[in-house]
């Protein structure tokens, strides 16, 4: 095994999906180290979404491997839900079911517990994304957006998985929420030693929070590295993210 396999927590090498006669990701490769927030942008439609729902088995792949955690991907994996936990962007909370019952579901499809032992569980996990136990009993319609996002992290926490992937985690929410979600989501990964892959166009998400950023393009990852690096980028397409007028005026107002 070479060093990069033993720091990566995800191994990605000349994947290709496509739809059709579309290729959406054309022999993309890709390493995300154990214990970093790695972000990735990218035009809207671009793939950012396709690929991480790939890496988890969520769409078909062709080309090359998928690595996480040292172990071939291929397609559903079985001990997969315990190795990644999943935000959506939108929540994906079920309706039906209150935030206990949200945050349970992972628990009850994956391992045999007392209803006892998983109710802790649950008002843990709440407490630990910053809710209160009360609102165990509630349900997705009666939450705020900001606490949307949090019961479905505290779902996604509930196997305490080593990966955790976050899709527009700060969609929908105002600045003073979205810059909340942002500390929580970095203090959670001291904390927990979670490695975090979160694709985002959040500006002050990406500066903030993340330790590295890649920028998907035609297909490929065209840059990585920490944001001093990417802000230096020639490729036109990163020009164009990092140096637009409203990408000026949001650092601007950062400093």
């Amino acid at each position: 095994m070479d060093e990069s396999q033993e720091v990566s927590a995800i191994r990605v090498r000349d994947l290709v999906v496509g739809f059709g006669r579309q290729t959406v990701l054309d022999h993309l490769s890709l390493d995300v180290r154990r214990g970093e927030i790695l972000g990735l942008v990218g035009a809207s439609g671009g793939g950012k979404s396709v690929l991480m729902r790939t890496i988890i088995g969520l769409i078909p792949r062709q080309g090359r491997s998928i690595e996480v955690m040292g172990q071939p991907i291929g397609g559903r994996t079985e001990g997969a839900a315990t190795t990644w936990g999943i935000l959506f962007q939108q929540g994906a909370l079920f309706s039906s079911l209150t935030v206990r019952q949200n945050v349970q579901f992972p628990l009850r499809e994956n391992l045999v517990l007392s209803q006892e032992l998983m109710d802790e569980i649950a008002i843990a996990k709440l407490e630990m994304v910053g809710l209160r136990a009360q609102d165990a009993d509630k349900y997705p319609s009666e939450l705020s957006g900001g606490m949307t996002k949090r019961v479905s992290l505290a779902r996604a926490l509930a196997l305490d998985p080593p990966i955790l992937f976050l899709d527009e985690p700060t969609s929908g929410l105002d600045p003073i929420a979205a810059g909340d979600f942002d500390a929580l989501i970095r203090t959670l990964q001291k904390t927990l030693g979670l490695t975090v892959f979160m694709v985002t166009h959040d500006l002050a998400s990406l500066t903030t929070v993340c330790d590295r950023v890649a920028a998907l393009a035609d297909g490929k990852i065209v840059a990585i590295g920490p944001m001093r690096e990417l802000l230096q980028s020639e490729h036109p397409w990163v020009r164009a993210y990092f140096h637009g007028k409203r990408s000026q005026m949001l650092q601007h107002q950062m400093r």
